[in-house]
C-alpha cells in the first residue's frame, strides 16, 4: 500500500484569499490535484482548505495541524474566530481545515454536478475516487506544497479518523502526530458486521431517551401511527416523511445534546385541525424541523458513500444497513405499534428509501445501486504495517458511541503500535458532554 506522489512543479496553489475573524486570520486556499492519483497526468479537480492562525501569531513560524472532518461527505466545520476546539489548537498550531474532495468548496458532488459525469454507471465509477485513500493522497500533495515537506499533526474526527488510520498505513512519513476523536475504524469488519454491532447500541440510546423523556414514547407512537394510517407527509421542498424516515431522526441521539434536541422536535408535532383525519395534523414547525434534520441536500456524499467506507474487498455492501435491520424486528415500526409500544428510532445508515424520500438524492438512486453492488474495492488498512507504527498517536474512544463501535475501536487500538487511548463516557461522538 506504499506509493509516492510525482513531483508536480507546475501544480502550485491555484488561489489564496485572506480575511480576519475575531482573534484569527483565515486564508482560503485552493489546490489542484488529480482525480485519480494513479493517473497524475489525467483529469484534475480542485480541493479547498481554510488556513486559520491566531491573529497575534500570523507571521510566526508554527507547526501545522490538519483537521479531517467526519462524514463521509461533510465539509470542514465553519468555525468563527476561536470557537470550540480551535481555540486550544491555535495556541501552538497553524490549522488547516480541509473540505475533503466532493464536499464544501472542493469540487462538490451532488445531484446537480454528477450528471456531468454521464449516466449512473459512470457516476459510480467517478465516486469510487472519493474514499479515504484518495483523500489522504490529496493531503500529502497539499502538505508538501504548504510545509516544504515537513510532517504535520493530523486531527481526525469520526470518518476523519478513518482517513487518518489509512494515513498511518499509506504515508506515515507525512505525520508528526496522529490524534483521533471517535474515529478508530475496524481494520477488517464488513459493513454487515458494523451494523450488527450498531443496532443494539442504537436501541440502548433510544431506550435511554425514552427513560429520560417518558412523554416522548407516546409522542413518537402517535407520530408513527399517523404516518402509517394516513400515509407519508410531504414536507417543504418535496421531502417524503415516511415512518422509516421519521425513525431515522434517531441519528440525533449520537450527539451530546441530541436527546434534548429530539425531545424539543417531538413536543409540538401536532396542531388541532377539526376537519383533518383524526382532528389533528402535523404542524408546520415539526415539518420544518424534521426536514432540516433529515435532508441530505447539504451532504449527499454521506448517503452515497456511507457503506463504501467499510468496503475493502470483493464483497459488495449490498445495502447492508437495510439487510441487517431485518435481523432486528424490534425496529419494525408497524410491529411496535401493533404491540402498543413506541417505535424505536434508528441511527446513522444509508437506506434505499433515502433515495426516494429525499429530493436531493432521488436522481441518484441508480448510482447508489451501482456503488452498493461494486466488487472492486481496494484495502484501506494494513494491520502489519500499523503494528510497526512509529508515529506518536492518541485516541479518544467514546464508551457507548452510537456511530463508531467502541469495541471495534479498541481492537484497532491494540494493533497500532504505541497508540494511547482515552476511553470515556463523559462525552458523546461529537465531543459534547453527555446530558446529565
Amino acid at each position: 500500500m506504499e506509493w509516492a506522489e510525482p513531483d508536480l512543479p507546475g501544480a502550485p496553489l491555484t488561489s489564496k484569499t485572506s480575511y480576519r475573524q475575531p482573534g484569527t486570520v483565515a486564508t482560503g486556499r485552493t489546490f489542484d490535484v488529480p482525480l485519480d492519483h494513479e493517473r497524475p497526468d489525467g483529469e484534475r479537480i480542485e480541493v479547498y482548505a481554510r488556513e486559520v492562525v491566531a491573529s497575534d501569531r500570523a507571521d510566526a513560524e508554527l507547526p501545522w495541524l490538519l483537521y479531517l472532518e467526519g462524514g463521509p461527505g461533510l465539509k470542514a466545520q465553519r468555525l468563527i474566530g476561536r470557537q470550540a476546539w480551535l481555540d486550544r489548537a491555535l495556541r501552538e498550531f497553524r490549522v488547516l481545515l480541509l473540505d475533503q474532495r466532493g464536499t464544501g468548496r472542493s469540487t462538490p458532488v451532488n445531484r446537480q454536478t454528477l450528471p456531468q459525469r454521464g449516466g449512473p454507471r459512470e457516476q459510480a465509477a467517478y465516486l469510487a475516487h472519493f474514499r479515504a485513500d484518495a483523500i489522504v493522497r490529496d493531503c500529502e500533495l497539499i502538505r508538501k506544497r504548504l510545509t516544504g515537506g515537513a510532517p504535520w499533526t493530523v486531527l481526525g474526527q469520526s470518518f476523519g479518523g478513518f482517513c487518518l488510520t489509512h494515513y498511518l498505513t499509506a504515508a506515515p512519513e507525512g505525520l508528526r502526530t496522529a490524534l483521533f476523536t471517535g474515529g478508530l475504524p475496524s481494520l477488517d469488519a464488513h459493513a454487515d458486521t458494523v451494523y450488527r454491532a450498531a443496532y443494539p447500541r442504537i436501541q440502548r440510546k433510544v431506550e435511554a431517551h425514552y427513560a429520560r423523556y417518558p412523554q416522548d414514547a407516546e409522542r413518537a407512537r402517535r407520530i408513527a401511527a399517523h404516518l402509517v394510517e394516513h400515509g407519508p407527509a410531504t414536507l417543504d421542498g418535496g421531502y417524503l416523511l415516511t415512518v422509516e424516515a421519521f425513525q431515522s431522526l434517531g441519528i440525533l441521539l449520537g450527539a451530546g445534546d441530541g436527546t434534548h434536541h429530539l425531545h424539543h422536535l417531538l413536543e409540538n408535532a401536532f396542531v388541532r385541525a377539526p376537519h383533518a383525519p383524526g382532528g389533528a395534523q402535523l404542524s408546520d414547525a415539526f415539518r420544518e424541523s424534521a426536514r432540516g434534520a433529515l435532508s441530505y441536500a447539504g451532504h449527499p456524499l454521506y448517503a452515497l458513500l456511507h457503506e463504501s467506507i467499510y468496503a475493502q474487498d470483493a464483497r459488495p455492501t449490498d445495502w447492508s444497513a437495510q439487510r441487517v435491520r431485518a435481523e432486528y424486528p424490534q425496529f419494525d415500526a408497524e410491529r411496535a405499534l401493533a404491540a402498543g409500544g413506541p417505535p424505536l428510532f434508528t441511527g446513522e445508515g444509508a437506506y434505499p428509501w433515502h433515495f426516494t424520500s429525499d429530493p436531493a438524492l432521488a436522481p441518484l438512486r441508480e448510482t447508489a445501486d451501482h456503488l452498493a453492488a461494486r466488487t472492486t474495492w481496494t484495502p484501506l488498512y494494513d494491520a502489519a504495517r500499523l503494528s510497526r507504527n512509529e508515529v506518536p498517536a492518541a485516541a479518544a474512544v467514546y464508551h457507548d458511541d452510537m456511530y463508531v463501535d467502541a469495541g471495534h475501536s479498541l481492537a484497532t487500538a491494540r494493533v497500532v503500535r504505541g497508540l494511547r487511548t482515552w476511553v470515556t463516557d463523559e462525552f458523546e461522538h461529537d465531543g459534547v458532554r453527555t446530558g446529565g
